[in-house]
């Protein structure tokens, strides 16, 4: 699906020439990890991102979210070049329009699941965070486990509250990293229904990292990595 005038003329994130090369261990020369992708991903579109182990996507993905810094090249977050900030300016950037969805939940052991999706609130000053923490893990199915603690969740409860805290901020832009890598195929289905029906219902542009085909075509438009390089866009 190509992205219309409007999101082409003011897309939500845009990546411009983004290269990412390290040195190598014995000092003989680059590892070339991206090189030179460029796309643009438009207001409540949703882009795949697909490749084989080691294609460079989820090194890609680290870059769209500030968390790593570029050789060079640009990521543009609404409108903001990220690498034009210093690091706790991208982290503010970060808080207020981009929610995370990771294989490994990356939820805090040492707090509750009503903690978890409370913290990105309180951090970004809303008011009422343990009220609307409160309605997102209701959302999901998870009203009666709000006081229980990551190691008392099953793996889909896990990642049901990571949507949650994913998506209480109402974020601009989520990005999810092999969302169901780390649970069984049921699970994992059941998952996906409700990650992409709370992104519909939010309107909320969505790239998503996997190396799952049938899981990518779920989304409006596929873009494939090998061997660093945007190799090509599918339908």
């Amino acid at each position: 699906m190509n992205l219309s005038d409007t999101a082409l003329s003011n897309p939500v994130i845009e990546i411009d020439g983004l290269s990412k090369q390290v040195r190598l261990a014995d000092g003989q020369g680059d590892l070339h990890i991206l090189q030179d992708v460029s796309f643009a991903v438009g207001a409540g579109e949703s882009v795949a991102i697909v490749g084989a182990s080691g294609s460079g996507k989820s090194t890609l993905l680290g870059l769209l979210a500030g968390l790593d810094v570029p050789t060079r090249g640009a990521v543009r977050l609404q409108g903001t070049d990220l690498f034009s900030l210093d690091e706790d300016a991208r982290a503010a950037l970060r808080g207020e329009a981009v929610g995370f969805v990771f294989q490994s939940f990356q939820l805090l052991p040492a707090l509750t699941a009503l903690e978890n999706v409370m913290l990105p609130l309180e951090l970004a000053g809303v008011a009422d965070a343990r009220a609307v923490a409160t309605q997102w893990l209701q959302r999901v199915g998870l009203g009666s486990r709000l006081r229980h603690y990551p190691k008392h969740l099953s793996g889909g409860e896990q990642q049901r509250v990571a949507l949650a805290r994913a998506f209480a901020p109402n974020p601009r832009l989520l990005l999810a990293d092999e969302p169901t890598g780390n649970l069984d195929a049921e699970t994992g289905k059941a998952i996906i229904e409700l990650m992409f029906s709370l992104n519909r219902e939010a309107g909320t542009t969505l790239i998503l990292v996997t190396h799952d085909e049938a899981l990518a075509r779920r989304c409006a438009r596929m873009l494939r990595m090998k061997a660093g390089r945007l190799e090509e866009a599918a339908a």
